[in-house]
């Protein structure tokens, strides 16, 4: 089972996630890391001393290699229970959910093997449990 939350704000040194729901041209942009046969949304873990809005920026641009973008944060999310086979957190970890539009792109250079630009939402995702979630969430608070 897993439980997913979302808040409008908790405290900073909480979030350890940023996730960012990307779109190019009213398309969706999904990311395909080298290790999975799976697509998910931009996103990953805050460094040490990085505030949650850089992580966000940081990972839309390492992820999709996004050049010119907007972004902006919806809420924040948390997550408890199993994520994916093998991996089960049990404590509520928390996240910060953002909306990017991605105006220009160049060449990736980290663990994303590609992207895919699409109409349609993915089948085969990373995080089955937790993203169509997220996706859902922003829709309901007005940002998709």
């Amino acid at each position: 089972m897993i439980e997913v939350t979302f808040y409008d704000q908790v405290e900073d040194n909480l979030l350890r996630f940023a996730v960012i729901i990307t779109k190019t041209n009213g398309k969706w942009v999904f990311c395909k890391h080298k290790e999975r046969d799976t697509y998910e949304v931009p996103g990953g873990h805050r460094e040490k001393g990085e505030d949650i809005f850089t992580t966000a920026k940081r990972e839309l641009k390492e992820e999709t290699g996004a050049v010119d973008f907007t972004i902006k944060p919806i809420c924040v999310y948390s997550v408890k229970g199993k994520t994916r086979k093998n991996e089960t957190i049990e404590s509520e970890t928390f996240g910060m959910l953002f909306v990017a539009n991605i105006f220009s792109f160049e060449p990736i250079h980290s663990e994303i093997e590609k992207i895919i630009i699409t109409d349609n939402l993915v089948d085969n995702w990373t995080y089955p449990l937790i993203q169509p979630k997220l996706l859902k969430e922003a829709e309901n608070r007005g940002y998709l």
